[in-house]
């Protein structure tokens, strides 16, 4: 087993690039452009916190691991891209920033649209679905440019279908805690597919792990079953931990508007 760090021209330039516009908007040019606002230390810190969580989930030797040997490695590094990574780098740009680079690109309608739960969230668990069908899951093991594709729509997918829940921006914005709330709770059932049939098969359903060298003492169908609980697991604690949160909020939201709304706080005319 040969395990190293990738240091592929395509995966390191796009880092690079990205964190280098990120500091230079953030940085030097923030005195321009946004001179009225101060160098954000904590966004910054989570932003690079995202860009190195993508490159450990596909560059580091948990990616060796993943295309060769487990399943379970695989779905992990899918956890990284799908969550973590873009929760950091959401968090991690700041509203001003964000919201006028959307502006310029004159993005925003269309991201009125992708980011919509009803559009986001299908896109998502649709995609998120195909490719864990046997045959393309194995192109994609096979075919390093389709591997690369499928990361690709992992993660991006995975921004549209946290935005309306997470994101700082006030031109695309959270959406209502109802609809989040009910979105939250459609992609927990979205989900429920894949874990059934990746947990209740049977049997090892890609060849590429049922015909790898055992480096760990799981044999395949174990493997695949544990990559459906991690799968299924890390869905159940990010959609449990947001359900409680905007419960809480909405619930305050709504003791503040009766409060403002109260005949102790009229003023008489």
């Amino acid at each position: 087993m040969q395990l190293h760090w990738h240091t592929e021209p395509l995966l390191l330039c796009s880092i690079l690039i990205i964190g280098w516009a990120y500091a230079i908007f953030s940085g030097p040019l923030r005195h321009i452009f946004f001179p009225e606002q101060v160098y954000a230390i904590g966004p910054s810190i989570l932003f690079y916190l995202g860009l190195i969580t993508v490159y450990i989930a596909v560059g580091s030797p948990l990616d060796s691991i993943a295309e060769l040997f487990l399943f379970s490695a695989h779905m992990t590094q899918h956890m990284l891209l799908i969550y973590i990574a873009p929760i950091l780098m959401i968090f991690g740009m700041p509203a001003w920033l964000l919201d006028s680079l959307i502006l310029k690109l004159r993005a925003r309608r269309i991201l009125n649209l992708l980011t919509n739960p009803l559009c986001g969230g299908l896109l998502f668990t649709f995609v998120f679905t195909l490719w864990h069908i046997p045959s393309l899951y194995e192109i994609a093991l096979i075919d390093k440019r389709v591997h690369i594709f499928e990361h690709f729509t992992m993660f991006s997918l995975g921004i549209l279908m946290l935005w309306p829940f997470l994101t700082l921006s006030k031109i695309v914005p959270r959406r209502s805690f109802p609809i989040r709330l009910i979105s939250i709770f459609l992609l927990m059932v979205g989900q429920l597919p894949v874990f059934a049939f990746l947990t209740f098969a049977g049997e090892p359903l890609y060849p590429t792990y049922a015909w790898a060298p055992r480096i760990i003492d799981l044999d395949p169908l174990n493997d695949q079953i544990l990559g459906g609980i991690i799968m299924k697991v890390i869905n159940m604690l990010f959609s449990l931990s947001l359900l409680g949160l905007f419960f809480y909020q909405w619930a305050k939201n709504d003791e503040l508007d009766i409060i403002d709304t109260s005949p102790v706080n009229k003023k008489v005319v």
